[in-house]
């Protein structure tokens, strides 16, 4: 009987310590990637200014062909929105609330399912080699000790999705569809 107290204890003090730690990490996350594309931002901005087009290069898309989708709002201006079911892959929203013509898009994200949100750019700065694409994702979670690790590990969650997507923009933009 001693020996199983001591174990509770130990769990017990171990918990507590995750639990106080949570507090120390910073609850917002940033997850950036950037990728250099062998054309001019006017070649590559139809492609990420249009939420239909995404489905031609975002992984979502591809591991889970039978996603459902939905389209709202004005095409490919602001206050367009997608909206997607995936057994796989999640639910979620999408809006652009941002553009500034063949240089940036920034769009907002939610997923109901975790009641988090998130928002995103797409940036594209002419080079002497072509155009320098840029993915970032920004947000904030609650005080919940879980939500504080969660937000630790968001870079290696999705940063393998972001440049994974921004190398099936490339493939696609410069070979064209």
């Amino acid at each position: 009987m001693g020996a199983l107290k001591k174990l509770f204890t130990v769990l017990g003090v171990v918990v507590l310590m995750l639990v106080v730690a949570s507090f120390f990490i910073p609850k917002d996350y940033s997850v950036e990637r950037t990728i250099t594309i062998n054309a001019q931002p006017s070649e590559i901005y139809p492609y990420i200014v249009d939420l239909r087009e995404w489905k031609k290069w975002g992984v979502w898309f591809k591991r889970d062909p039978d996603m459902k989708l939905n389209y709202s709002g004005p095409d490919r201006a602001i206050g367009m929105r997608s909206e997607w079911q995936s057994e796989t892959e999640g639910n979620g929203e999408m809006e652009i609330a941002q553009l500034e013509h063949n240089k940036r898009v920034l769009y907002r994200l939610y997923f109901p399912d975790f009641d988090m949100g998130s928002t995103g750019t797409l940036e594209i700065e002419p080079t002497a080699s072509g155009s320098r694409v840029t993915w970032r994702d920004e947000g904030s979670v609650d005080n919940n000790p879980i939500n504080r690790y969660f937000a630790l590990m968001m870079d290696s969650m999705i940063g393998p999705d972001f440049e994974m997507g921004l190398e099936n923009l490339k493939v696609l933009v410069e070979n064209g569809d």
